[in-house]
């Protein structure tokens, strides 16, 4: 009965077409060490094989014997001294439809949680899964590490009908791995958005970006200036919902407050903030930033949802300033560069005056305890001011100006996120040459180290990328419903979560992957 409730769990689901791998792409480590241990626990067993999941695990150890399924007396239990991973063990349970047996010794049949320092290499979010002796164990330095091994356990049983006889050391390459939805253009309903956490926790990604600020609308919620939210949007209830249980299933939710571009929705109740140019022409969604008042709106904001975010980190944007998109930006905002130079001297430009916003806005986030992060083309070459180096560089484009390789940010000694907008962005109804990315694209082309287009950094620099962003960006809001969008991410997500757990080659063919994503 158990196994038959379990596979009716929901999964990973998805579909595609088939693929090749990538040219010159690391050959992959077995992922299955074929030694001959002691057979346990009869010799007619054959040695076993990985189990199938997505993402891939690292290594496994083979070994003899029928591997684990639960059955009438089996329950998960947690070791003793790990009383945190109470939640995870209750989770694992209902979702296989076996007992919740608290923090006791396991026996046969059970699964058995455990924080041990050692995990799988002692790495973060690293853990070891050992089958023997019809008993499941899953250790690991910290709670999240452990509870990846719960979604290979889960993944395991839906894949081949049973946990796999050996030992399995898994851990992530990449420390960020994530999806980024813009709920500012279109409303996505906080169910919609619960059902995504689910679905990347399977995944084991860790970061839900939420782009709700934008020239469209202004989607969360507001006590400190109520006036700029839009009707349709979620309320604060909401968001504390959803980030109760993304943090649940260690996932971080990272708010965006975009700025000094992309405002527009703030603009409308503050329009005297608009930027204008030498002509009085409006820069849409632009606010003047030599206003002490333009500070003050945008840092009451950063303020207020660094309170309502509890996770790490907050993204500040800094991308698209109408004021610096001009062929001369000194010439077109006059009142604008006479700011830069009352600020930062003689020499100074408006790209000046931006980056000095920047490092601002940065500063008002780390004092609430948060690390910044903006996007590349908020970074810009020579200048009076430097960009603080502390903030982490979100490399999605060479399109735009003040857009440059990205060797220079890594030489810079800046930390980098890859959000390649050639693999890795959504963008609703296809607007300026995107096209809707495949999963068969990144799983065969595309790494980390693919920062820009598809070409790879050199490796040298892998240590400074912390990792991947899938983003859904909704220009032509009504082109897809959200049902539309979250079928269209699902192969992709599925793409990059192999990718950014494993950036080898993978051992799977593009066929072999889809068939499993529907199995799953």
């Amino acid at each position: 009965m158990a196994l038959a409730l379990l596979l009716g769990l929901g999964g990973c689901g998805g579909g595609g077409d088939g693929g090749a791998p990538s040219p010159g792409a690391a050959t992959a480590s077995p992922r299955t060490a074929s030694a001959s241990p002691t057979p346990s626990p009869a010799r007619t067993y054959p040695l076993s094989t990985a189990p199938r999941t997505i993402p891939a695990v690292r290594e496994h150890v083979a070994a003899r014997g029928p591997g684990w399924r639960p059955g009438a007396g089996s329950g998960v239990v947690v070791a003793r001294g790990s009383g945190a991973l109470a939640d995870e063990a209750r989770l694992l349970a209902r979702e296989l439809g076996i007992a919740d047996r608290g923090e006791r010794p396991a026996r046969a049949g059970d699964i058995e949680l455990a924080l041990d320092g050692g995990g799988a290499s002692g790495a973060p979010e690293s853990y070891a899964l050992t089958v023997r002796e019809g008993r499941v164990r899953v250790t690991g330095p910290d709670e999240a590490g452990v509870f990846y091994g719960t979604r290979t356990v889960k993944q395991a049983l839906r894949s081949g009908g049973a946990v796999p006889e050996g030992v399995i050391r898994d851990r992530p390459d990449r420390p960020q791995r994530g999806l980024m939805i813009d709920i500012a253009r279109k409303h996505f309903t906080a169910a919609w958005l619960e059902a995504r956490v689910r679905e990347m926790a399977d995944l084991k990604l860790n970061q839900l970006g939420l782009h709700f600020s934008d020239d469209q609308a202004f989607r969360i919620e507001s006590d400190s200036h109520p006036e700029v939210v839009s009707r349709q949007h979620l309320t604060k209830a909401e968001v504390r919902r959803i980030v109760a249980l993304a943090t649940s299933l260690h996932i971080t939710v990272i708010p965006e407050v975009d700025s000094p571009g992309h405002l527009g929705a703030v603009l409308a109740a503050h329009p005297s903030l608009r930027l204008r140019n030498a002509q009085g022409t409006v820069a849409r969604g632009a606010i003047d930033i030599a206003r002490p008042e333009s500070a003050r709106i945008v840092d009451d904001l950063l303020r207020e949802y660094a309170r309502l975010f509890p996770g790490r980190y907050f993204h500040i944007g800094a991308d698209e300033y109408r004021a610096l998109t001009a062929s001369d930006p000194e010439a077109s905002y006059p009142a604008l560069a006479a700011e830069a130079r009352r600020r930062h001297g003689s020499g100074a430009r408006i790209q000046d005056l931006a980056t000095g916003w920047l490092n601002d806005r940065a500063a008002v986030v780390r004092a609430a305890g948060k690390q910044p992060k903006a996007w590349n083309d908020g970074f810009f070459r020579g200048g009076v001011v430097a960009a603080d180096k502390r903030v982490e560089v979100e490399y999605w484009t060479g399109r735009e100006i003040g857009a440059r390789p990205p060797v220079e940010y890594l030489r810079e000694g800046r930390k980098v996120v890859n959000a390649n907008d050639r693999y890795l962005y959504y963008v609703l109804g296809e607007p300026n040459q995107f096209t809707y990315p495949t999963g068969r694209e990144i799983y065969a082309s595309w790494t980390p180290l693919v920062l820009r287009g598809t070409q790879a950094v050199p490796a040298r620099y892998s240590g400074q990328i912390l990792g991947g962003r899938f983003a859904v960006w909704c220009d032509l809001a009504n082109a897809q419903t959200q049902d539309q969008v979250a079928a269209g991410i699902r192969m992709p997500l599925r793409a990059l979560a192999q990718k950014v757990w494993d950036p080898r080659e993978p051992a799977l063919s593009w066929s072999e992957f889809s068939a499993l994503a529907g199995r799953l």
